[in-house]
C-alpha cells in the first residue's frame, strides 16, 4: 500500500479536514513522503522511546494520537530535532490523528472506553465550536462510584491510580466521557445531568465543582484513556493486509 493511500483512508474515516481550525495538532500526515509502505506501527504518543521502538520493529509509517506540530514548529532544535532526525534516518513517516480520533463515535477514545464501560444509547457530548469529542451513555447495569472505579482500572494505567470524586448518586447509570484532559467539560456533564463524569486527568477546580453540582467525577488517566483510537487504527491496517506492531508506552499519568 502507498503511504498516501493509507493516509487518506484514515483522513476519510475520521473526518479530518472537519477539524481544521479547531485543533491545534496538525492532523494528517506530519513526516514522510510517497512511498510502498507495508508496515505500521501504532502508538499513543511520538516520543522517542516509541519513534526508536518502531524502527526497530522494522515500521514504515508510525500512527499516533499526539504527535509533533502543535500549530506549527517555528524551530526544529532540541526534542524537536531528535525526535524528526529519528523518523528521517529510519525514513519513518508520522500520521498523527488528535481530535478526529477523540471524536469519533466508532473507532474514538471515547466510544472506547464507553464499549469498556458497556454503554448504550449513546449521544455525542463534549462540545468544542462545530463539533463533539466524546460520547454520553447509558450503562446496561447500573455502577457504584467503586465498581467504575473497579472497572476503569483494568485499562493500561502504567502504574496511576484511578481517582474517583465520589460526589454523585449512589446509583450511576447515565455517564459522559471525555478522553485525555477533559476537565474542561464538567459544566456540559452536569447540564446534561449525567450521574457520573469520566475523563483522564483533572484540575483544581473540579473538586468542588463535582461537589457542589452531585456528580461522580473519574480520573482514569490521559494515556490509559486514549490508547482505544490508535488500537482501531491498528485493527483497520490489520483487515488492509499491512504488517502491524502496538507500542505500549505507557506513562502512569
Amino acid at each position: 500500500m502507498e503511504l498516501t493511500e493509507l493516509c487518506e483512508r484514515y483522513d476519510d474515516r475520521l473526518r479530518t479536514e472537519a477539524f481544521d481550525g479547531i485543533d491545534a495538532s496538525a492532523n494528517g500526515l506530519q513526516v514522510g513522503r510517497e512511498g510502498e509502505l507495508d508496515h505500521a506501527a501504532f502508538a499513543v504518543d511520538a516520543a522517542r522511546e516509541t519513534i526508536d521502538r518502531a524502527a526497530e520493529a522494522g515500521a514504515d509509517v508510525l500512527c499516533v494520537h499526539h504527535g509533533l506540530s502543535w500549530g506549527g514548529i517555528e524551530r526544529v532544535t532540541g526534542r524537536s530535532y531528535d525526535r524528526i532526525a529519528a523518523l528521517i534516518e529510519n525514513d519513518m513517516a508520522l500520521y498523527v490523528s488528535h481530535l478526529p480520533l477523540d471524536a469519533h463515535p466508532d473507532l474514538g477514545n471515547a466510544a472506547g472506553v464507553a464499549d469498556h464501560l458497556g454503554l448504550g444509547s449513546r449521544e455525542p457530548f463534549g462540545s468544542l465550536e462545530s463539533e463533539t469529542i466524546g460520547l454520553a451513555g447509558r450503562a446496561s447495569s447500573t455502577y457504584s462510584a467503586a465498581g467504575l472505579e473497579d472497572r476503569l482500572s483494568d485499562l493500561d494505567t502504567g502504574g496511576g491510580a484511578v481517582r474517583v470524586l465520589d460526589f454523585g448518586p449512589e446509583d450511576v447509570e447515565d455517564v459522559a466521557i471525555v478522553t485525555g484532559s477533559g476537565a474542561d467539560w464538567l459544566a456540559e456533564a452536569v447540564e446534561r445531568g449525567v450521574d457520573a463524569f469520566v475523563t483522564g486527568e483533572g484540575k483544581q477546580k473540579v473538586y468542588h465543582e463535582a461537589r457542589e453540582a452531585g456528580v461522580t467525577v473519574v480520573l482514569a488517566g490521559h494515556y490509559a484513556t486514549e490508547t482505544f483510537g490508535v488500537r482501531s487504527l491498528r485493527a483497520l491496517a490489520d483487515d488492509w493486509g499491512l504488517e502491524t506492531t502496538w507500542i505500549d508506552a505507557p506513562t502512569g499519568m
